[in-house]
């Protein structure tokens, strides 16, 4: 009895795969916001609180920067939307507030510290502001990605998902701008 050829396909994992299965991972954590592990020690706050402070506060000023992107460029405002809708959710999953949806003013002053990024000068055109966007959500999502290991496991889960997703709103971004 003849055996039947090998197959061409390469033994081993495949990039793609990989890949689908790293996103397959990411979306299976989630952005549940309810840690059960806060670590806390007493009356000061924990480690877990201050990350899950400062996310909040880093999503919130990304939020920030949506908005002024879609002010300054109205036509941005049907790309942007959903991916400021998911930063928006990152915020509430990290326990931070919802802000209203009243449209970013330039006159507006900021309630927190402006980032360095955000202060930066107004962008000149729309290639540039989905550049800056881009920008913004890579850097967010490596220092995530790099505050993996001070957290417990159920905050760096849902880091893990939310620096993901940062990563692919940069690529989104980036897609965009051509």
């Amino acid at each position: 009895m003849p055996y039947p050829p090998p197959s061409r396909i390469p033994a081993g994992t495949r990039r793609r795969s990989l890949l689908a299965s790293a996103a397959g991972a990411a979306l299976l954590a989630g952005c549940s916001g309810g840690s059960q592990d806060s670590g806390s020690t007493g009356g000061s706050p924990s480690v877990a609180e201050k990350a899950r402070a400062r996310a909040a506060r880093d999503s919130a000023r990304l939020v920030e920067r949506y908005d002024a992107a879609i002010a300054a460029f109205p036509g941005l405002a049907e790309h942007l939307a959903p991916l400021r809708a998911e930063v928006v959710r990152h915020t509430e999953a990290f326990g931070g507030v919802r802000k209203t949806t009243k449209k970013a003013s330039p006159t507006t002053p900021s309630s927190a510290s402006p980032s360095p990024s955000a202060s930066a000068s107004a962008p000149a055109d729309e290639k540039d502001a989905l550049t800056g966007l881009a920008d913004a959500e890579r850097a967010l999502s490596d220092r995530r990605t790099a505050a993996l290991l001070e957290v417990p496991g159920e905050l760096a889960r849902l880091m893990a998902s939310v620096a993901a997703a940062g990563a692919v709103h940069a690529y989104l971004l980036t897609e965009g701008a051509r």
